[in-house]
């Protein structure tokens, strides 16, 4: 099973701010749609409550929580990242998309990360994606550098893939 990271990042690799990402870049969600769909997505609640319809069609919606109580619809609840992964074990991709503690969960367990570099140092922040090794990682994408006409804010995408496990 393929289990890749994706995730947006300022300079200083800050992914959020009071539960909800840093900025809504509409090439960016487009791009997150079509790396996700007809595959498993892993989140932690807060990043499920943040998603404005609920659970992302055409996907297996996972949600961690450490509340044994919670029930959402079109969505698998679970407790840890094992129980996650046992949940998508017929998937050939888990994607991984946020937030913090979900990312530092599955980092180590991760074969690849899709990047959107976003240019820009966010002011206010509470949440950063966790540090990674470099000579673990080889870079096979990167693309250029595009603007969005919406926010104005710059940005490009990296796919790198574990080198060693």
């Amino acid at each position: 099973m393929e289990i890749a990271i994706v995730v947006a990042v300022d300079q200083q690799f800050a992914i959020g701010n009071k539960g909800d990402q840093l900025a809504y870049i509409s090439a960016d969600l487009k791009r997150f749609r079509q790396l996700t769909t007809g595959h498993a997505i892993v989140m932690g609640r807060k990043t499920f409550k943040a998603l404005p319809k609920g659970a992302l069609p055409k996907r297996q919606n996972i949600v961690i929580t450490r509340n044994s109580a919670l029930e959402l619809t079109d969505c698998t609840v679970v407790h840890s990242a094992k129980e996650a992964l046992r949940t998508a074990r017929h998937q050939e991709k888990i994607f991984i998309i946020g937030g913090g503690e979900i990312y530092k969960a599955f980092l180590p367990l991760a074969t690849h990360l899709y990047f959107t570099h976003i240019h820009h140092a966010f002011e206010q922040t509470d949440t950063w994606f966790p540090g990674i090794e470099a000579e673990e990682w080889i870079e096979t994408e990167k693309t250029e550098t595009f603007t969005d006409e919406k926010t104005g804010l710059q940005y490009h995408y990296q796919t790198l893939k574990r080198t060693v496990k």
